[in-house]
């Protein structure tokens, strides 16, 4: 066990982390691409800079949104999108895992604030879960993958606070911690290839939208050639 769970934490993952930064920085070059033919296609080039930053940076700092709406649920929302980045990243033991890992590092989380972090985090995670079961506007709009990604992203919260914060036996430890591990570099790998990629997109999203409203020329002849409406009367 002990030789499984130092592969896991050494080659493995290298070799998921690899993974994951290669395949967001896939998804961010084709978008930056598929923006600048946009933008090179559309006679109107024009970009309200001004509405995208502010549309970026409430996105960013969703205050507006928990004083509007759902206040509780958007609220829980928000802290646990907090603990999903803070705690994998600042978190004492895993700065170390990423210096022996990547050989680089930086300061680390006191520890009653991780601690805290993550059973907020972790309570967040339930809310939102019962939520999407209970609620029955949440409840028509949620696919399988949504509970099973709420449950996967528990699953490393969970095995990392008991292992760092309950006594258990040697083996129970070892087996915890591999879990732990193993499902961290499991969301690692699916994460360029779900939804969650929006962690590295989201950035880019307001301008993505501001040009998909800057048709080109010829989108009207594309439209009515796709509808068999060629030279229709309008």
């Amino acid at each position: 066990m002990g030789a499984l769970l130092d592969f896991a934490r050494g080659p493995l993952f290298r070799l998921t982390f690899a993974i994951m930064v290669l395949g967001l920085a896939r998804l961010l070059f084709l978008d930056i691409i598929g923006m600048y033919r946009a933008y090179r296609r559309t006679t109107d080039k024009k970009m309200p800079w001004k509405l995208i930053f502010s549309r970026s940076f409430e996105w960013f700092f969703p205050v507006k949104r928990v004083i509007r709406e759902r206040h509780v649920y958007s609220l829980l929302s928000i802290v646990f999108h907090i603990g999903l980045i803070i705690v994998p990243l600042f978190f004492f033991a895993h700065v170390n895992l990423w210096k022996e890992a990547v050989g680089i590092s930086w300061p680390a989380l006191p520890y009653s604030w991780a601690f805290w972090l993550t059973i907020c985090t972790i309570a967040s995670a339930l809310f939102l879960l019962i939520s999407r079961l209970t609620v029955k506007a949440m409840r028509a709009l949620s696919l399988g993958r949504d509970y099973l990604w709420l449950l996967l992203l528990l699953v490393p919260f969970v095995t990392g606070f008991i292992c760092a914060n309950v006594d258990v036996g040697p083996g129970s430890y070892q087996v915890l911690m591999l879990v732990h591990v193993l499902s961290a570099e499991l969301i690692f790998v699916l994460i360029p290839f779900s939804k969650i990629a929006h962690c590295v997109l989201a950035p880019l999203s307001q301008v993505v939208c501001a040009l998909a409203w800057k048709f080109p020329p010829e989108t009207d002849d594309d439209i009515c050639t796709t509808l068999n409406k060629k030279g229709a009367p309008v």
